[in-house]
């Protein structure tokens, strides 16, 4: 099997000018941890991800007012704090290639790309999907 069998097609992205609070409210209300970075030209630049996001948040143990807080996040740009080496893979590379590359690099994503142009995104839910769907057909 390759990448571009499983990877999702219907992305959600953000601009590297966007807020983080814009990245807060797409991760919360698509219940998603992972969001491609494209510039202006929509050309892949980077990857934003929960953990990132947390890492740049102020701490509500900080006794800072939530609207404090969402005052300073509606001024940070994701570019300020998105995640810039990236490892991406090719919609035609071998699927066991891309899981071992997300096994070893304890990656949650890998950014499918052509030509520097996001394309996919392959997550570990995939792959759970994939062995789900692999268990049905054997109970079947």
């Amino acid at each position: 099997m390759k990448v571009r069998e499983l990877m999702t097609t219907s992305l959600l992205t953000l601009n590297e000018h966007d807020s983080m609070q814009h990245a807060r409210q797409l991760m919360k209300q698509h219940r998603i941890r992972h969001l491609p970075v494209i510039d202006d030209d929509s050309r892949f630049i980077g990857l934003l991800t929960l953990r990132d996001l947390l890492s740049a948040t102020v701490s509500r143990l900080a006794e800072i007012d939530a609207g404090e807080i969402e005052s300073f996040e509606a001024t940070v740009q994701v570019g300020d704090v998105m995640n810039v080496e990236i490892i991406a893979v090719d919609a035609e590379t071998d699927l066991r290639e891309a899981a071992l590359c997300l096994i070893e690099h304890k990656f949650g994503c890998l950014p499918v790309l052509r030509d520097g142009y996001l394309i996919g995104i392959l997550t570990e839910s995939d792959f759970v999907r994939l062995v789900a769907d692999m268990l049905e057909q054997e109970e079947a």
